[in-house]
């Protein structure tokens, strides 16, 4: 069996499809976590400018990790062979927990706004509720599981940009790199 060192190690790119859904969906949890963090501060109008962007980019959202979750499971590229275990537990843990937190942050989003009877706005195009509102509690534990969810995705997320950086700035071993748009690998 032969060993290469980090620095040598030939890399594998995501495909195209890949990289575009990850940043992508990167950008649209930040836009959906910054909006939801900051639509109190201003007045009336650019309020309701936030909340039905922050819809609009949740729907965009929704359908990205539908064809995300579909692309992965079929013709996705996956992690190299060449990883320690230990490393391939803990990418592959990190990237489920991620897609399972983001995925239940969609649903909890649809049921706290469709549950108090509020539409969903896809660029001013409502879409009404297709069941009959909840009762106030439950909104009340929707909304809060809804907040504290995303603040899971933002940390774990923010913990899987430090990895890559921790790999791309001290072990070099091209594991950014694989992620990124227009790079290729040796």
């Amino acid at each position: 069996m032969t060993y290469s060192t980090p620095a040598t190690r030939v890399f594998q790119r995501y495909d195209g499809p890949s990289i575009v859904l990850h940043w992508m969906t990167a950008f649209l949890v930040l836009l959906q976590f910054v909006l939801a963090e900051c639509w109190s501060w201003p007045t009336k109008p650019v309020h309701h400018l936030m909340v039905v962007t922050h819809l609009t980019a949740g729907i965009i959202l929704s359908v990205i990790m539908v064809f995300r979750v579909v692309w992965r499971l079929t013709k996705g590229r996956h992690l190299p062979n060449h990883l320690q275990p230990m490393s391939r537990v803990l990418a592959l843990g990190v990237e489920y927990t991620l897609y399972a937190l983001i995925l239940a942050e969609i649903v909890l989003g649809y049921l706290w706004r469709w549950g108090g009877g509020q539409p969903m706005s896809f660029f001013g195009v409502l879409f009404p509720a297709p069941f009959a509102h909840f009762q106030k509690a439950s909104l009340l534990w929707i909304h809060s599981l809804h907040d504290w969810n995303a603040w899971l995705i933002i940390i774990l997320a923010t913990g899987h940009g430090l990895a890559a950086l921790f790999h791309h700035l001290i072990l070099k071993d091209h594991v950014l790199e694989r992620m990124l748009p227009g790079r290729s690998g040796g």
